[in-house]
């Protein structure tokens, strides 16, 4: 069974192919496409692939099915013996997305063409700039001849 945990809306989840989400909502239109290229892990029958953070050949596709409103949920504020009653009711938007399809290889975007097959030219690589000298020293390392002849009044050994 292939299945792969993806991120979308600052939350994770665990899809297969043919799963219907209810997700936080996404600027696409229903009846689009959506790709989701944040996937954290893949699973294809017992092969686990673990992403660091995410799996860099994955990408979920899906479909936009409709765009609702969530269930309501209630806040209510009240200050005792004050008379102080607030209710306060809140519905997140919501996309529901219908998971088509796991896919693990990259699909290459432009079909290779004949200069591609040259070997790239060499670049030597440049060596490292060096840092300038800092010219800040630790003040805190030594007391100084002014620092030593000033007594501190808290301390407890007089001289």
């Amino acid at each position: 069974m292939t299945y792969s945990i993806i991120e979308t809306g600052s939350k994770q989840y665990r899809v297969t192919a043919g799963d219907t989400l209810e997700i936080e909502r996404l600027t696409v239109e229903a009846g689009q496409p959506v790709t989701f290229d944040r996937v954290l892990l893949v699973n294809n029958d017992g092969k686990v692939i673990v992403g660091s953070p995410t799996v860099a050949s994955a990408t979920v596709l899906a479909d936009v099915v409709e765009h609702i409103r969530g269930k309501k949920k209630i806040a209510f504020k009240m200050k005792r013996r004050k008379g102080y009653h607030k209710t306060i009711g809140h519905r997140q938007e919501l996309t529901v997305v219908k998971i088509k399809e796991i896919r693990t290889e990259p699909i290459p975007l432009v079909a290779s063409s004949p200069a591609s097959d040259h070997p790239s030219p060499i670049t030597v690589p440049q060596a490292p700039v060096a840092a300038p000298e800092s010219t800040i020293t630790d003040h805190r390392a030594a007391p100084t001849d002014t620092q030593s002849l000033i007594p501190d009044p808290q301390s407890p050994i007089t001289t």
